[in-house]
């Protein structure tokens, strides 16, 4: 292939997967502004879950529609639609008055995120050469991690600028307004994602579906020669001429009892993938540093750091997911989970809990310190025993204000045990059923019916990924972090021992030879 179609594809794949960035900005930056939003609308524990999940509620829905409205209208086109929602969301929710028009606001960017989840590698597969496209399709999995690090990257930021003495600096009040700066600054990456899309071509595959073959043979022959690009062509038309003239599988053949092994793990591989805690650890990182008594600028360094991690393995995935197989990977990777899980369990459990006279130094002037008297170097082993006793001290109004504040005066515990087991999770998770899970949904399910099969699976996904981040904080105010924790690594060993005992390796077998091995095993 000449170098200068590699070129091509290669630009229009790295513009297409910005939709990859966006995502993970926006279902990221949201981790950055909790503390905040907590206390100025005066939150409980559920209603801030829901700040968080209510974008992927709406992002489920848009995963849905955003694969027929691109039959539709085009790929081009609702990819573009979802650049204008993301700049609508961040501005909606920069300037939100009330939390409803916060949540409101983060729905809108959800929509959004599932419409570009969808979109994005599908166009990117459909304009890439098949030598390439393993590599341009991954390139929106790497802009999706790039975006969760560039999300705690910009929110640490924002707050260092907070307490900058620079004149611009206050007069863009980023100690005042922090929180909505976070939020709004998603605008810059949309508006460069919206006009970015024009220079990318309509998709060829869609363009034969419409009948508009010349254009798409034009389109085609910038990503090949011509040769290659008139026999892709023809490819196409042949895939489609046979899917009109085939019955459209609907959601009750994936039911069919031949499909009963394949179907089996593509739910417990989708559910696996979110009861292990991922998207808590993601969106809550800097809540959970700050339990740990970390203060709040360092709460956003290891942040950053988790985001950073995250990035490194998942391109260690990408390199090493065809040489070593997909089984290991998953296997190894989620043993790393639970024992993370079970470290940070036994971290938290590990804690002691007191207030002493130089402590309270650092509490809020706010809070009247004689009313800390009665619990006083009292020292607690149990989170929520501290808790209740400071609350009983303070009132249930100071404490809920401060809460977080308290909290890292209080706690005394092993902080880089916590910092290891953190890394060490999201580290296994990139490495594995991160980017594996996808790859496998890809493979187990037959040509005929994976597109549904994937849609349905993938909405699995969704739908625990909305109750996981809905109900982290509550967990934490409820069950206190050990058993939060370890609830995530006992899920996280029974996913292992289902994937030793029923997953099968895929690597270096066609498709056919899948759907013979598994589909008629069933």
């Amino acid at each position: 292939m000449k170098k200068q179609n590699t070129t091509v594809i290669m630009m229009t794949a790295l513009i297409v997967a910005l939709g990859g960035l966006l995502m993970g900005f926006d279902a990221s930056v949201i981790s950055g502004v909790v503390k905040f939003i907590e206390p100025e609308f005066g939150l409980t524990k559920l209603e801030l879950g829901w700040s968080v999940a209510s974008l992927t509620l709406t992002a489920t829905l848009a995963m849905m529609l955003a694969g027929p409205l691109s039959d539709k209208f085009g790929r081009r086109t609702i990819l573009r639609y979802a650049a204008v929602l993301y700049a609508i969301s961040a501005i909606a929710s920069a300037i939100a008055p009330s939390f409803i028009f916060l949540v409101v606001a983060r729905m809108i960017g959800g929509f959004g995120v599932g419409a570009s989840l969808i979109l994005a590698p599908m166009y990117i597969a459909e304009i890439a050469p098949p030598a390439m496209r393993g590599r341009m399709v991954s390139f929106n999995q790497l802009n999706i991690v790039v975006g969760i690090s560039l999300a705690f990257f910009t929110n640490y930021l924002i707050l260092q600028l907070g307490k900058s003495d620079a004149s611009w600096a206050m007069n863009l009040k980023f100690d005042e307004y922090n929180w909505r700066w976070m939020l709004g600054l998603e605008t810059i990456p949309a508006v460069l994602y919206f006009f970015g899309l024009f220079a990318v071509p309509r998709s060829p595959r869609w363009l034969i579906m419409k009948g508009e073959t010349e254009e798409a043979i034009k389109i085609m022959s910038r990503f090949s020669n011509p040769s290659e690009a008139q026999e892709q062509i023809l490819t196409i038309k042949k895939s489609l001429d046979q899917e009109e003239n085939k019955e459209k599988p609907g959601l009750k053949d994936l039911f069919h009892p031949s499909l009963k092994l394949v179907l089996t793990i593509g739910i417990v591989v989708a559910i696996l993938q979110q009861i292990t805690g991922i998207n808590s650890v993601f969106f809550y990182a800097p809540m959970i540093f700050e339990q740990s008594g970390l203060g709040t600028d360092a709460s956003f360094i290891q942040a950053i750091l988790v985001g950073l991690v995250n990035l490194v393995f998942t391109v260690v995935a990408i390199l090493f997911i065809d040489k070593l197989g997909r089984k290991p990977l998953l296997s190894f990777g989620v043993a790393g989970i639970a024992i993370s899980m079970f470290v940070l369990a036994y971290g938290f459990s590990d804690a002691t809990y007191s207030i002493t006279n130089e402590s309270i130094g650092e509490l809020p002037q706010e809070i009247d310190q004689s009313a800390l008297d009665p619990v006083l170097n009292n020292v607690y082993t149990s989170e929520k025993d501290f808790q209740i006793a400071i609350e009983a001290a303070l009132g249930e109004e100071v404490y809920k204000t401060h809460k977080n504040q308290i909290i890292i005066s209080g706690i005394h515990m092993n902080t880089m045990l916590i910092l290891f087991a953190i890394l060490a999770f999201v580290a296994s998770f990139a490495i594995s059923i991160g980017p594996v899970m996808w790859v496998l949904f890809s493979e187990l399910f037959p040509n005929k019916i994976r597109g549904i099969a994937i849609s349905f699976v993938g909405l699995i996904n969704s739908a625990v990924s909305f109750l996981v981040q809905w109900i982290f904080p509550w967990e934490l105010e409820a069950l206190g972090s050990v058993t939060t924790f370890a609830i995530y690594g006992v899920f996280a060993a029974l996913g292992l021992i289902f994937i030793v005992r029923v997953i099968p390796e895929t690597k270096g077998k066609s498709l056919e030879e899948l759907e013979a091995q598994l589909v008629t095993k069933a």
